[in-house]
């Protein structure tokens, strides 16, 4: 089945690159310029020696050189002369649509359908370690989870949450609403009303790992592990396209192809079993302008 969508892949294989982090396949990555500027999955970029394979069977030199994290999309250069900009498809797509993922065979790594159209997705649920006290009409702490952000802040057993973000909270709900809109990493100022004063504390948000799961503090986190190999960044994301590809999290950083060989998105998370996200063609190109101009100026200010 793969051969019968080989003319589109074949098309643009010249356009896209696999990075390899000290010797690792990592992700691919989907050519936006002559000058070597690439796209690609950003989490997937760890510390280590960043190299590309071209279509022309080549390992070359690549340099990260920014990156969006809000999308998960980081701008490289890719070291080698000569390179083919994919083509960006500029109409909407359609639920039931040839999704076509190409790498730099001629042949497709893998093809599926639209499954939904582009929309927000939420970050995967972080938290700051707490267990409200139920029975209590304000949002006041009952349990503390070890190692997480508000017992490394210093919260305690009984306090009470004022407010979170200069946002004003009056239940446990409001606290909740306002962090989940967050991911792991991030972090919330909490003005907190303990025992004998008031202070600030400073909390960031984990997900929750290992043994935490076995002991039932999160069960959905718990369900989400048995959906198979997922990216290590699968959620958060201003706006994406779902369709049923079943893509290794490697294979995501490149182009979306529809059957014209344009391209409809950027591959940017293996979501679930039959699940994959990718930014839609329009919300990728204005991360890349943004990119490029965040480029320019700060080689305008080391100048």
């Amino acid at each position: 089945m793969l051969r019968v969508f080989a003319p589109v892949s074949a098309s643009a294989r010249n356009s896209i690159v696999k990075f390899r982090v000290d010797g690792k396949t990592v992700a691919l990555g989907a050519i936006v310029d002559t000058n070597g500027l690439a796209l690609t999955k950003a989490s997937e970029l760890k510390k280590g020696k960043l190299t590309c394979w071209l279509a022309s069977d080549k390992e070359v030199d690549a340099e990260l050189i920014s990156a969006d994290q809000e999308d998960d999309v980081a701008l490289v250069r890719v070291h080698a002369p000569g390179l083919k900009p994919i083509q960006w498809e500029t109409d909407s797509v359609y639920v039931g649509q040839w999704a076509i993922t190409p790498g730099i065979a001629k042949t497709p790594h893998a093809v599926g359908i639209i499954s939904a159209l582009p929309r927000r997705i939420r970050p995967e649920r972080a938290f700051i370690g707490i267990q409200f006290d139920e029975k209590s009409s304000v949002p006041k702490v009952d349990r503390l989870m070890a190692g997480f952000g508000a017992e490394k802040a210093g919260l305690k057993r009984g306090d009470v949450i004022l407010a979170v973000n200069s946002a004003t909270v009056t239940n446990s709900r409001q606290v909740v609403e306002i962090i989940r809109e967050l991911r792991e990493g991030q972090t919330v100022n909490l003005r907190v009303q303990g025992a004998e004063e008031e202070f600030e504390a400073r909390v960031q948000l984990m997900v929750p790992r290992g043994d935490q799961f076995e002991r039932g503090l999160f069960p959905q986190q718990r369900f989400n592990r048995l959906r198979g190999e997922v990216s290590q960044r699968a959620e958060g994301f201003e706006e994406a396209i779902e369709h049923d590809t079943v893509l290794q999290p490697w294979l995501c950083g490149g182009p979306l192809m529809n059957l014209e060989g344009k391209a409809i998105g950027l591959n940017i998370a293996r979501a679930g079993r039959v699940s994959t996200y990718a930014l839609p063609a329009k919300l990728v190109k204005r991360i890349l302008d943004h990119l490029k101009a965040s480029l320019g100026s700060s080689s305008s200010s080391q100048s």
